[in-house]
Formats: structure tokens, C-alpha cells, sequence
């Protein structure tokens, strides 16, 4: 018999006291230096307020001091885990305020690369979402998958992080002879070892019982919140800027086929019978942009093998680099790009010399980390890794 209904047990008053629990910013749930100042009544957490700015490097001040040649390593430095993706929003946008076309074979060129780095990004994703909640296995096969992409662009440009590959006119150097047979060798191997993901994590009944209906965001409140990518579409927003961007960036993409993965409602996979596991999917929980990632993975996929050929049959060259003393046009000019995270932005001002007057960049991980508060309100603690984990943010493009 509960204590509570022991007859003998006269009067029976609980008290709690409410507590401030620091969440990093020396955390491996936190996905970086992000400090969040949890507010909570026992296990049950009542407010969560993110601190920011611990990485902060003054990136867009300097952006002001330099050409946009040389400006090009800081935006690697940003979403560090998609450092090409950076690369490219940056020479686009420069060359959207230059009016300057990058030739066929260039642009197949960038969509290659820029979709095997979003395959990147999403395992290193899946891998550390599978630590935050207690799983060790799904990191090992996401980083050994992973080493593979970043010895194609180690082949490429010499780097395995921060590339500074894709420069404003083209990019520093043309593939290696024999590179095309080994990313098309790479996606081979890929291929069957996407379902051992599913069934590590995708359709594991323990996995599913930790996000299923766990950090819900409804898909009114990401887009009042600015949530982009994943998160975005995991709530039922069908939005991507590969489809729906400015003609400037979709032009990239043009002549490629490829779906946009946005979740509806449906069921939870359950490869046996777990009677813990709900049936009822509830849109915009943390499974759903887990999943959205997963299903993500294998369009890029698609999309790398289609640059593959398309890249093979196109004439010429990469393009030319503009040189450090270009002069830059009087104006402005704005432009995002779906990046793994999001939606990326990069701004810059001119005023005629070869350096930028103004430099912004809109970072999507900002805007994605903005709804924790919403998110944790009323969860337990243990749920919290597992809302910041299935937001898939990175500080690196937060702070800058």
C-alpha cells in the first residue's frame, strides 16, 4: 500500500522547492559551449533559458576588414560541420552582388559537394543524437561512414574540416583523377548501411519511447520562431530552399530531381511488439526531425549520384577564383541557402573598394536554438538532451 493511502498516516504534506540547474556550457548533450539555465520542481523542468556567446569570434567584423576571398576560411568556422555548405552561401552571395555565373561544370561541381557534406552532417547528427540518449553504437557506424566523405574531400582540397574549397568565381582546384569512381564507390557502400541506422535507432522501441512525443513543436509555432530545415519540416512545413529559394540559388540545382522530406502524420515504426511504444505518431516530437534527417540522407544520395553524371558530361572548366583585389560593385546583396541545419544567410554591403562596408550572416542554428524554452517547459530532465539533441544545432554558426 502507497504512504499516501496508509489510513494510519494522519496528515501527508509534500513540499518542493524549485531549483536552477546549469546545463554546460562544458556539456556533451549541449553539442557545443551553450549553457542553459534549467528552472525545475524536482525532475519535472519548468523553464529552460539558453546563454549564448562563448564561442563568439567577431567573424562578421573581420568579413569587414577583409576580401571576400580571404573571408572565406571564417565562414568554415561557422557550421564547421558542413563547412562546403558555408563555403557556398558565401560565393554565392558574392557573386549574386557581381552578377557572376559560375560555368556548368562548376555548379555540378558545387552541388557534389555540398550534398555529400549535408550526408555528413546528418550522420554526425544521428551518431551524437544516439550518445545523448544512451546509445554508444550508432556513433561508431555514423563516424566510420563519415571518415569516408571527409577522405573524398581530403582528395579534393587537401582538408578534412574546414575546407575553403568553394570561393567566390569557382572553386581552388578541379577533382583528382579517379575521385568520381571513389565517391560513386562510397555511395555503394553507404547504401545497405543506411537500414542498419533504422534499425538501431529509426525503429528501435527504446529509442522511439525516449522521442516520441517529446519536445513537440507545433508547425505554427517554428515558423513564428524561425526554425528552418529539419526542424521545420519535421513539424509539417513543407519548405526548402533547394525548391523554393531565390532563382539566384535554385538555378544550382536545376535539372536535378530530389524529394522535400517533410513529416505528416503516421505511425511510429516498431519492428516487434513493445507495449510501451505508442502507436499514434505526434507531428513535430523530437522522432520526426531525427527522421526527417534519415530520409534526408538518402535524396542527397540520390542528388550526388545524378552530379556524378552530370559533372562527367559537362565541358570546360570549374570556373576562376576572383582574385583578392577584386573590386566590388556599390550595393547589397542578401541570399540563403539550405543548409543541413537550416537556412543560412549571408548579407554584405559595398561600397565600391575591394572590401565590404557591412557583413551579416543569419544563422539558422540561432533561430532553431531560440525555441528550447518552448520546448523543455513541463519535460522531464532527462528529455532535455534529448529536445537540444534533435535540434541539431551547432555553436560554431550561433556565436561566430
Amino acid at each position: 500500500m502507497s504512504i499516501i493511502n496508509d489510513p494510519r498516516v494522519v496528515e501527508f504534506n509534500i513540499r518542493t522547492d524549485e531549483m536552477l540547474i546549469n546545463m554546460g556550457p562544458q556539456h556533451p548533450s549541449t553539442h557545443g559551449v551553450l549553457r542553459l539555465v534549467l528552472r525545475t520542481d524536482g525532475e519535472v523542468v519548468l523553464g529552460a533559458a539558453p546563454h549564448i556567446g562563448y564561442l563568439h569570434r567577431c567573424a562578421e567584423k573581420i568579413g569587414e576588414n577583409l576580401a571576400p576571398r580571404q573571408w572565406v576560411p571564417y565562414t568554415d568556422r561557422m557550421d564547421y560541420l558542413a563547412s562546403m555548405n558555408m563555403n557556398l552561401g558565401w560565393a554565392l552571395v558574392v557573386e549574386k552582388l557581381l552578377q557572376l555565373e559560375v560555368p556548368e561544370k562548376g555548379r555540378h561541381l558545387r552541388v557534389l559537394v555540398a550534398e555529400l557534406n549535408r550526408i555528413a552532417s546528418h550522420l554526425v547528427a544521428m551518431g551524437t543524437y544516439g550518445l545523448d540518449l544512451g546509445s554508444f553504437t550508432p556513433f561508431l557506424y555514423a563516424f566510420r561512414e563519415r571518415e569516408k566523405i571527409l577522405d573524398l574531400f581530403e582528395q579534393v582540397c587537401g582538408a578534412r574540416l574546414t575546407y575553403s574549397y568553394i570561393v567566390p568565381g569557382g572553386v581552388t582546384g578541379d577533382l583528382p583523377q579517379g575521385w568520381l569512381q571513389n565517391c560513386a564507390q562510397f555511395l555503394q557502400e553507404l547504401e545497405p548501411v543506411v537500414d542498419d541506422y533504422h534499425a538501431l535507432l529509426t525503429s528501435n522501441a527504446i529509442f522511439i519511447k525516449r522521442t516520441a512525443g517529446v519536445g513537440v513543436l507545433p508547425g505554427e509555432m517554428a515558423v513564428n520562431y524561425g526554425c528552418t530545415g529539419p526542424v521545420l519540416r519535421g513539424s509539417g512545413i513543407d519548405q526548402d530552399l533547394r525548391r523554393d529559394g531565390e532563382p539566384w540559388y535554385t538555378s544550382l540545382y536545376d535539372g536535378y530531381q530530389f524529394a522535400v522530406i517533410v513529416q505528416k502524420e503516421g505511425h511510429y515504426p516498431q519492428d516487434h511488439d513493445y507495449p510501451a511504444v505508442p502507436a499514434e505518431a505526434v507531428l513535430g516530437d523530437c522522432w520526426h526531425r531525427f527522421y526527417v534527417r534519415m530520409l534526408e540522407v538518402v535524396q542527397s544520395m540520390d542528388i550526388v549520384r545524378q552530379a556524378l553524371d552530370k559533372y562527367a558530361a559537362a565541358a570546360g572548366d570549374c570556373g576562376t577564383p576572383i582574385k583578392l583585389n577584386h573590386k566590388l560593385p556599390p550595393g547589397e546583396a542578401y541570399l540563403e541557402t539550405e543548409a543541413p541545419k537550416g537556412q543560412m544567410g549571408f548579407y554584405l554591403v559595398t561600397d565600391g573598394s575591394a572590401i565590404p562596408w557591412r557583413v551579416r550572416a543569419r544563422s539558422s542554428c540561432f533561430a532553431n536554438v531560440s525555441v528550447t524554452s518552448e520546448l523543455c517547459r513541463g519535460c522531464l530532465l532527462a528529455d532535455v538532451p534529448a529536445i537540444v539533441g534533435s535540434l541539431d544545432i551547432v555553436l560554431g554558426e550561433i556565436d561566430r
